[in-house]
């Protein structure tokens, strides 16, 4: 299957599923959806959690459910980059957890397959991480742009320390001009840009006819439009609306959080929905109201300080005589409905962030680039495992 067929089935079939993930789940008190309501009560919250950690089982579970699931698993899967990592000193890997440490590592040997030892262009590059992995390996040099001042001086010295070819230069890549750093005898590389940054990334990158470009994006709505403006023709003919909402679900596939951490998650969660019952029953408004972000600390206090919290942000009096145990069974027992919902919703979210993948891959092959798509690393690193290669081919002939 070609890039293009992969992209016109799965945008089909999104399309024809929408009314399954295009939804918010804090807006229902009750399964939106009747045919499935009574399969996932019979799941106990322990199997909701670890279905939703499963991609793979979320498909085989929901697809005697919804028909089209049974297509997704494939049109999903991305052949795997099987390179071996290269070692690097210690004095390389020094200030790296290990997790990301394994990325950068599987990333470096899945884009150095090539063996062109071109100069590398690291986009939104932090302290340099990537880049100087880069140069340890073999390349001739790296210029290296990111918009924190302090992250490029900390990189700096540590490439002068290291004796490593790099150069840092300080740039807000949406709003100054970029065009210098992107030439054709080039390798731009991007680990982990978001949204509108690999965009432009991507956009400029074309414009210098950049012999190699490699691209793992992240984040894809943040820094743009809250309609999502499509890249390629195909995804511009497309009949999907995708706002903001949309494009956070195709991030909502985590690596497993620490106890502690999703601990507090579910607290929060249902003194949020908690809340959210007893403001409706003083008001009357039925309609799901978000509370603004809060520090976690919060969450070890009490319900109803949270709410006295909660309703002051809002506006909104409370009366003496709240029943706040009432009102948390409300928020635990609304949980339940929204991790059901989220559940059906999270069977869709790999095929979004897929169906935004190949949109990328394919504005590359309109600019000439031959292009493939693969995973660099095992999702227990990061989910955000989607590598985006494109060569130049006219690039490579000057």
């Amino acid at each position: 299957m070609t890039l293009e067929e992969q992209f016109a089935t799965l945008d089909r079939l999104l399309f024809s599923t929408r009314h399954y993930w295009q939804c918010t789940a804090f807006d229902f008190d009750e399964i939106p959806w009747s045919t499935l309501a009574a399969p996932l009560f019979l799941l106990t919250d322990q199997q909701v959690a670890e279905l939703d950690c499963e991609q793979t089982a979320l498909y085989s579970f929901f697809a005697q459910h919804i028909p089209e699931v049974t297509e997704l698993n494939a049109l999903c899967q991305l052949p795997m980059q099987s390179h071996s990592r290269s070692d690097f000193p210690f004095w390389i890997s020094n200030g790296i957890k290990g997790r990301k440490f394994q990325q950068l590592q599987d990333f470096v040997a899945a884009i150095k397959c090539t063996d062109n030892a071109l100069p590398i262009l690291e986009w939104c590059a932090g302290k340099g991480h990537l880049g100087r992995m880069l140069a340890y390996t073999g390349a001739p040099n790296v210029q290296s742009v990111e918009l924190q001042g302090h992250l490029c001086e900390q990189g700096q010295q540590s490439a002068e320390s290291q004796q490593l070819a790099m150069q840092f230069s300080q740039a807000d890549v949406l709003s100054d001009n970029t065009d210098a750093y992107f030439k054709a005898d080039q390798h731009a590389v991007a680990l982990h840009a978001c949204g509108r940054l690999h965009q432009v990334f991507l956009q400029q990158a074309c414009s210098a006819n950049t012999q190699q470009i490699s691209l793992s994006p992240c984040c894809y709505h943040l820094f743009t439009d809250h309609h999502y403006q499509a890249m390629s023709e195909l995804a511009k003919q497309s009949k999907l609306r995708l706002t903001h909402r949309d494009l956070k679900l195709a991030l909502q596939e985590t690596v497993t959080a620490p106890a502690r951490v999703a601990k507090l998650r579910k607290i929060e969660v249902e003194w949020r929905l908690g809340f959210d019952a007893l403001r409706k029953a003083l008001t009357n408004e039925q309609r799901y109201l978000s509370v603004p972000s809060v520090n976690k600390a919060m969450f070890s206090d009490s319900f109803s300080a949270f709410c006295l919290w909660a309703a002051d942000k809002k506006a909104l009096k409370l009366p003496q005589d709240i029943d706040y145990d009432y009102f948390l069974l409300k928020g635990k027992a609304r949980k339940k409905v929204t991790e059901r919902i989220e559940l059906v919703r999270h069977v869709f979210r790999r095929a979004i962030e897929v169906w935004l993948v190949l949109d990328r891959a394919l504005y590359l092959q309109q600019q000439g680039y031959q292009v493939t798509v693969s995973t660099f690393c095992e999702k227990q690193l990061t989910p955000r495992n989607i590598l985006i290669h494109a060569n130049s081919p006219t690039a490579k002939e000057a």
